[in-house]
């Protein structure tokens, strides 16, 4: 799969884009003493910086759909490269409002960037969509965890300036996207051979896929934002805490992989719903063995099981809208980050209200609401 130049290309951009987001937080962090930002300031800048990547993708996979996803990723990567430039080297607060911009460029790179993907996998690697789509993010989830290992040092030696050296990667992996990634008439062309689709017969599987894709995402960005804080509460260094969210990233990681081969080899429903209920498990235990060696076993697996469905969503949703490709690929994708925010501000307010076991257990519970919500997926 990693021989095929186009799909190699859409997961080192991936890899490249998602390294310039996991700058955000860092570039804050630095920023926050110059400025005199909040902790609320840092955290609206936050929120609007996904926001805007989130909601804008639907629109630029509908022009991937339209102009192929070559220019769209190409543009998007470019864009965002330029932006963090500038944002990285002017002063003032013009960096925040410049960090928001280069969020549009994430939001059109991951539809197009998934489109090629997935098209690669249906058409030209024996038709392992789901396959191809969880190797993809899981390029994007290594570019996101390894970014601050390597612009935490730039920063310390250099600043925020320093951070330009990123972009002679990022440039190049823009420009190679250009050439490698399928012109658009080869685009339509398959579009129209598209003869596999897996339209939702209405709402009544409709609405639980929305849902579905809701709650796992709620659990997931839940689970990473207030790990943290918990272990923090707790006593523990942020060393310690900080290997923590690592395994469970990582286990999202490779479960989204696993989940991807398995479902191209045993069917998307199946292996959605018994990964999602499955993960119920590890899920309320962690609570009750947050504080024992059990939680390097717990956490690994629940990250595994509940990332396993990712790319599964993703494929579902192509198929669920034939022949528009990029353009469910945007919807999916920007919802997903998006109820991923929201179900956290709401899961915050819970923890403040009714303490970090309840919410934990809440999580679990949504977990388990989905996995039954999977039973309506529509069949292949």
């Amino acid at each position: 799969m990693l021989r095929d130049r186009p799909f190699f290309a859409a997961a080192v951009a991936h890899f490249a884009v998602d390294a310039l987001n996991s700058q955000r937080p860092l570039i804050l962090a630095v920023l926050s003493v110059p400025l005199g930002l909040s902790n609320t300031a840092i955290g609206l800048v936050s929120t609007i910086y996904t926001f805007s990547g989130s909601l804008s993708q639907p629109i630029f996979g509908w022009l991937a759909d339209r102009l192929g996803p070559r220019w769209v990723a190409t543009l998007g990567v470019l864009w965002m490269a330029g932006a963090f430039g500038l944002a990285v080297n002017l002063p003032g607060y013009a960096p925040l409002i410049l960090l928001v911009f280069a969020s549009l460029g994430s939001g059109a790179f991951h539809p197009a960037g998934t489109m090629e993907a997935t098209l690669r996998g249906r058409h030209h690697l024996a038709g392992r969509e789901t396959t191809a789509a969880s190797f993809f993010f899981f390029f994007g989830g290594i570019g996101y965890s390894s970014g601050p290992v390597i612009g935490g040092p730039i920063l310390d030696r250099w600043g925020p300036p320093g951070l330009i050296l990123l972009l002679l990667f990022v440039v190049p992996v823009g420009l190679n996207v250009s050439l490698r990634f399928a012109p658009p008439e080869k685009i339509t062309k398959k579009r129209v051979e598209d003869s596999m689709p897996m339209k939702a017969r209405g709402l009544e599987q409709l609405i639980p896929f929305i849902l579905l894709t809701a709650f796992r995402s709620w659990t997931q960005a839940a689970l990473v934002s207030f790990m943290p804080k918990y272990y923090n509460d707790l006593g523990y260094r942020p060393s310690f805490y900080g290997v923590i969210v690592a395994m469970f990233t990582a286990g999202v990681a490779v479960g989204g992989v696993t989940g991807g081969w398995l479902a191209d080899r045993y069917g998307k429903r199946v292996v959605v719903l018994w990964t999602l209920f499955l993960a119920v498990i590890p899920l309320a235990l962690f609570p009750f063995f947050s504080d024992t060696d059990w939680v390097y076993i717990i956490l690994p697996i629940a990250g595994s099981l509940t990332g396993a469905s990712h790319s599964i969503i993703v494929v579902l949703a192509q198929r669920m809208m034939p022949g528009k490709t990029g353009t469910a690929s945007g919807l999916v994708l920007g919802f997903t980050f998006t109820s991923g925010a929201l179900g956290t501000l709401l899961s915050g307010y819970q923890a403040d209200f009714a303490g970090f076991n309840v919410m934990f257990l809440t999580l679990a519970g949504f977990t388990l609401l989905a996995a039954l919500l999977a039973v309506r997926l529509p069949k292949e």
